[in-house]
């Protein structure tokens, strides 16, 4: 660290700054950072009690060493996790702790750092890029934790000689960092960089929460956030169907950050969550049993894992031991291309996952070959790389560690083979593109600051940064705007400092050697438009269990169309029942939430799919109409026949004095009131309802007049025979078809104000059934309707009455008593027809009015003419005037 002041300084005051907030950090982490602050920090040392500008530096602990150091005009740190767990030292707060002891190397990592020196190397042999300078390095191991990777990150800072460098009155070489890999570490590396305005750019934390500006102003990265991958695996859900997922996390910012982003991301897709749960921390195999028993036994086929590969490598040993099958895994970018555990547990493939962007670094390959102990013989961690890929030990059987005493001693020349792809993976290079990518941008951006021109810097007054004394914040502001092209990639930051978003789809597949191997079926690039994002090879996926079909995970089978879904009270969404349709509503697409009620003149088909056209329903010539109009006609046929017969026999003595021409009018009448009934029968146009009911009223009025004079008649000419009446004078034929006329007109009067103000019409009576349109008449006005049957019925009672008062008059032939029956049975039917016609459904209504006008004609034709066609035709002996007169000798 460098300070600057003609200030005293007191000691005082530098321990009470701040801590960095490490959070989540236990309280044995926060414990031992408070210790890494003490003999990190470089103090000053006063060198009197006034005021003076003489400081000296002294190291106060021990500095870690880099894992590998190069000199160079300006400097790169590096953190990488180089190894994959830390074993934490007891703490009694009463010493100073001792070093966290890093256990479990890790190949892949260290092919990072190798990027980072085989960039730095490539650059200071490069002509174009920073001419004349060179750039060194500082490679820390972060141990894949916060606290490690903190006081890497301090070490990177001091340097390994802190004590005698010009730190405390210059400028540090140290420009940026690269790192970290894991999110935790980055957040606490980041902060920790942030009072030195020293910019940090890492190549594999994906944390949305990095992405905070405000949080973190210095921190850059290579690599896409998370906000990215968990839109692409919720696209990657919806596009295979699967509604049901289980989600396993590292109880780490990035596990938390990565469920919070797929939560908003999957909120709109109808997914959910079966479980989500969280690999401790330190190793717990009893809590990591209660979640494989949950993974186990859950419906939920497809488990979503963020994690690193250091949580994740033991937790996976418990679930191989576990013989849990049958689950289709989908790695998160952080170990998705993890060489170390896809040799370890090859039984994972089939697993799929979002990859970060593959790259060519032409020349690492062979860059990697030349790391070996020979060359290195007094580097720690190339001795552990060929200890991990040869399983061999550098160190003589004497100085071994008691956890491998037994492993085969290495002699450095063994070869490095295709099997050791944890180190050698060269096919695809992703992470170690990032880190490549990554000190490129800082020599960009530096190259950039040292070619700027006077006058049009980016500083205060257009200036440009002094050549001779360049600060890390400086080079940040050049890192805000550079902008390259490297391996036909554009790199670039936007104002978060995040990168491009674009991923690979990733897919294990079991090779002919019997490796896994990582094969590309598919992409996400996030600067597509809205649903083009994402792109899939189907068949080229090999699934879980080296199966060819897609796995289904879904809470409840879909709903066929003609259902909806219900939902269960208390449970997620995913999790419904099927109900069909109710009548009249449809559903025609899969997994409908809710069903379409079909128009007014549609109905739901019998799988409630579809809306089809309702059946129209009204008195058709089908049966029934059919039945009907041969009644109809036949009775209109009998009628006109009495015509006949009375018109043949019109001299006869019957005929006579029942007053032919009365008689005439009724059969007549009756004829067109049979005929009426036709009108009923067939589609209802507006000018079949308006005749039916005006043709029926009139034709009825008609023929109850009619009846009504000849009862007036016959009432008359009984009463006529007494001394001094001369009431016959009155009804003579002139005066009958007056009678006749004026009842008649009456009832043609109301039909004519009916028709003028409110004529019946057809109408589409959907009320009455919901699956089918009933096509009637509507009365238009129902006072009108009920005026008419009202005034038919006034007519009818009168001539009821008169006729039953001259019931008893004398004579053989009693045309009183006939009119009376007549009425009776008249007035019995339509008395029938009211109830009978309210209460009958659709077609039937307009049977029952047909039915009652047959009936009501019927009656009247029988009653009246049957016992005078009996005389005329078969007991013509009858058809005499004495025995009308009751004159005949018995």
């Amino acid at each position: 660290m460098r300070f600057k002041t003609e200030r005293v300084v007191d000691k005082r005051a530098l321990l009470a700054l701040p801590t960095p907030n490490v959070a989540p950090v236990c309280q044995k982490m926060a414990s031992l950072l408070m210790w890494s602050l003490f003999y990190h920090v470089s103090l000053f040392e006063l060198a009197s009690t006034t005021q003076t500008t003489a400081y000296s530096c002294s190291l106060l602990g021990h500095v870690e060493m880099p894992g590998f150091l190069a000199d160079g005009d300006y400097i790169i740190g590096g953190i990488f996790p180089l190894h994959y767990r830390v074993e934490l030292p007891s703490t009694n707060y009463t010493h100073k702790p001792a070093s966290a002891q890093c256990l479990g190397f890790d190949p892949r990592s260290f092919r990072w750092a190798q990027a980072l020196r085989f960039a730095v190397e490539e650059i200071n042999r490069g002509k174009n890029l920073l001419p004349h300078l060179t750039l060194g390095y500082r490679i820390h191991d972060s141990c894949a934790t916060p606290l490690t990777a903190q006081r890497a990150g301090l070490s990177v800072l001091n340097g390994p000689d802190g004590d005698q460098n010009d730190m405390c009155s210059g400028t540090s070489p140290l420009l940026a960092v690269v790192g970290e890999s894991g999110s935790s570490q980055s957040i606490v590396v980041s902060r920790t960089l942030q009072p030195f305005r020293t910019p940090m750019i890492s190549y594999f934390s994906t944390c949305s929460c990095l992405s905070n500006r405000r949080e973190f102003p210095t921190f850059f990265r290579v690599v896409p956030n998370d906000d990215y991958q968990v839109k692409a695996i919720a696209l990657l859900l919806k596009h295979f169907g699967w509604t049901w997922v289980g989600v396993v996390t590292e109880d780490h910012d990035y596990g938390r950050f990565a469920l919070q982003g797929l939560r908003i991301a999957i909120k709109d897709m109808d997914i959910c969550l079966a479980y989500h749960k969280m690999i401790p921390k330190v190793y717990n195999r009893e809590k990591v049993v209660e979640i494989l028993d949950i993974i186990k036994f859950s419906t939920a086929r497809v488990v979503i894992i963020f994690s690193g590969e250091g949580e994740l490598y033991p937790f996976l040993k418990e679930y191989m031991d576990h013989n849990i099958t049958g689950i289709q895994l989908i790695a998160s970018e952080a170990w998705v291309t993890a060489s170390v555990i896809a040799e370890t547990y090859p039984f994972l493939t089939g697993t799929i996952g979002f990859s970060i962007r593959q790259g060519m670094v032409p020349g690492l390959g062979d860059y990697l070959l030349t790391v070996n102990p020979l060359r290195y013989p007094n580097n720690s961690l190339v001795q552990e790389l060929w200890a991990a890929l040869h399983g061999c030990s550098m160190q003589p059987p004497a100085d071994r560690s008691p956890v491998s005493p037994e492993l085969p001693s290495c002699t450095g020349s063994e070869p490095l083979l295709k099997q050791h792809s944890a180190y050698l993976n060269t096919s695809s290079f992703r992470v170690t593109y990032n880190v490549y990518k990554a000190v490129y941008a800082i020599a960009h951006s530096l190259h950039n600051l040292l070619s700027c021109e006077p006058g049009k810097g980016p500083f205060q007054n257009s200036s440009c940064a002094k050549t001779t004394s360049i600060y890390p914040w400086q080079l940040q502001q050049y890192l805000q705007d550079v902008s390259f092209t490297i391996s036909g990639e554009k790199v670039n930051f936007d104002e978060n400092g995040d990168a491009i978003p674009s991923y690979d789809l990733i897919n294990w597949q079991r090779g002919t050697a019997g490796n896994i191997e990582f094969v590309k079926v598919g992409m996400f690039d996030g600067s597509r438009d809205a649903g083009k994002e994402l792109f899939i090879q189907d068949e080229a996926i090999v699934w879980t269990g080296q199966q060819s079909e897609v796995l289904l995970s879904v809470c409840s089978d879909s709903c066929a169309p003609g259902s909806r879904k219900a939902f269960r009270r208390g449970e997620p969404l995913c999790c419904f029942d099927c109900v069909p349709c109710d009548s009249g509503k449809i559903s025609n697409q899969t997994d409908s939430i809710d069903c379409t009620p079909c128009p007014e003149d549609f109905w739901s088909n019998a799988a409630r799919t579809e809306c089809i056209l309702k059946a129209v329903e009204f008195l058709s010539h089908d049966a029934m109409g059919l039945a009907l109009t041969v009644i109809s006609i036949a009775g209109s046929c009998l009628t006109a026949a009495v015509l006949s017969v009375f018109k043949h026999h019109r001299n006869t003595p019957i005929v006579r004095v029942n007053n032919s021409e009365l008689s005439y009018f009724i059969l007549l009448s009756l004829v067109l009131c049979f005929l009426c009934a036709l009108l009923f029968i067939g589609e209802p146009t507006p000018w079949s309802c308006m005749l039916r009911h005006t043709a029926f009223s009139i034709t009825f009025s008609l023929c109850i007049s009619c009846i009504l004079g000849k009862t007036l008649v016959v009432l008359a000419a009984f009463t006529a025979t007494r001394p001094g009446n001369n009431i016959m004078k009155w009804l003579g034929p002139k005066q009958q078809r007056v009678i006749i006329f004026s009842c008649t007109l009456v009832q043609v009067v109301i039909c004519a104000v009916w028709l003028a103000a409110a004529p019946p019409f057809p109408f589409k009576n959907t009320q009455y059934s919901r699956s089918k349109i009933i096509l009637e008449c509507s009365v238009g006005s129902s006072l009108a309707f009920w005026c008419v049957l009202g005034y038919i019925g006034l007519l009818a009672c009168l001539c009821f009455v008169l006729a039953f008062l001259a019931r008893k008059l004398p004579g053989n032939f009693n045309e009183a008593k006939y009119i009376t029956f007549s009425m009776l049975i008249f007035c019995a039917v339509w008395l029938a027809f009211i109830p009978a016609y309210v209460s009958s459904p659709g077609k039937f209504t307009v049977a029952v009015e047909i039915f009652a006008i047959l009936a009501s004609s019927f009656g009247l034709l029988f009653c009246l003419f049957a016992p005078k066609c009996y005389i005329i035709l078969l007991k013509a002996e009858r058809n005499t005037k004495q025995h009308l007169m009751g004159r005949v000798m018995k």
